[in-house]
């Protein structure tokens, strides 16, 4: 859990934490979360990167200027090119929103496979299978084409 506070670089016309900042502090959160497991230090000491390939935000409730709310980030699960997130924006234990977010540990030459990532901080053969709906939002989404060039 990280505890922040709506500051006024956070917010909207409507002085609430704005949308597009959700998604913002929600990578400090993946960053909190790697630095406690001990893959930040790993990804400096390789080289490697972290890149997010994909999100899905839902929102419900307002986080108004100035106040306190916790972000929670977990991991929920992996396949085998990505590792699947969900974090969430809570005020007094109310969930204000909600997101799935799926990463990849990268390197100079692209995705560093799960399995390499995994072993790099002891946790080779971790098996954390994708919910049923994680699964279909990511079948979902591949089918979703790029825009022309």
């Amino acid at each position: 859990m990280l505890p922040m506070r709506v500051w006024p670089g956070d917010v909207d016309m409507f002085m609430e934490l704005n949308n597009g900042r959700h998604m913002t502090l929600m990578d400090l959160g993946r960053f909190d979360l790697a630095a406690r497991s001990g893959f930040l230090k790993v990804t400096r000491e390789r080289d490697w990167g972290f890149a997010a390939a994909g999100a899905s935000i839902r929102f419900r409730y307002r986080i108004k200027f100035m106040e306190r709310f916790n972000l929670r980030t977990r991991l929920i699960g992996l396949d085998s090119r990505w590792f699947y997130f969900e974090q969430r924006t809570e005020v007094k234990g109310k969930i204000c929103s909600s997101a799935l977010v799926r990463g990849a540990v990268v390197s100079r030459n692209g995705a560093v496979p799960i399995e390499e990532s995994l072993s790099a901080i002891g946790r080779r053969g971790l098996e954390l299978p994708l919910p049923d709906w994680v699964k279909r939002w990511a079948e979902a989404d591949s089918l979703r084409p790029w825009p022309e060039d």
